[in-house]
């Protein structure tokens, strides 16, 4: 009987040794778990949709922006109670009237806080153009836009960062 008292008293010693093991994978399961949701539900890091068919017509893409960067236009934006003004000048410094900019404010770091935006021309100020915007948060904010009706048939196109009150 003391032996059986023995091998009793062991047995239930080492007990907590496979507890502890099933103990630790389940945690490490669990934590997995918890990381694969986070990581298929959060920014996925795209930029845009279908980027390897964009990507195929790069050098098409590169051909535009060198003949919008050959016009030497330059622009600056400002943002303030709303609405974005936007001042187009030639390269002689001269106001770009008549233009239909067109475009799009986007978040840096999420797609789901774009805007498309078109602007008006100012009537009161030449190569000056606005739109009401509607944003859902502040911060820092990127103007992708577009003058398809740019001399030469050139599609002219600017890309700045704007501060969102």
């Amino acid at each position: 009987m003391t032996a059986n008292r023995a091998l009793s008293s062991t047995s239930r010693k080492s007990a907590w040794i496979p507890a502890t093991f099933v103990g630790a994978m389940g945690l490490v399961v669990a934590v997995n778990v918890v990381m694969v949701y986070f990581a298929t539900s959060t920014f996925p890091g795209l930029d845009t949709d279908k980027a390897y068919v964009h990507g195929l017509a790069y050098n098409d893409t590169l051909r535009r922006a060198a003949a919008s960067d050959a016009l030497g236009w330059t622009a600056s934006a400002a943002v303030s109670d709303g609405r974005l003004t936007v001042d187009v000048r030639n390269a002689a410094g001269s106001p770009v009237p008549d233009l239909a900019l067109q475009g799009a404010i986007v978040r840096p770091t999420t797609t789901m806080m774009d805007r498309e935006i078109t602007l008006s021309a100012d009537p009161a100020h030449p190569g000056r153009y606005a739109a009401e915007l509607d944003l859902p948060a502040g911060g820092i904010w990127e103007l992708r836009l577009v003058a398809g009706n740019a001399p030469g048939g050139t599609a002219w196109q600017w890309t700045d960062r704007v501060i969102v009150p």
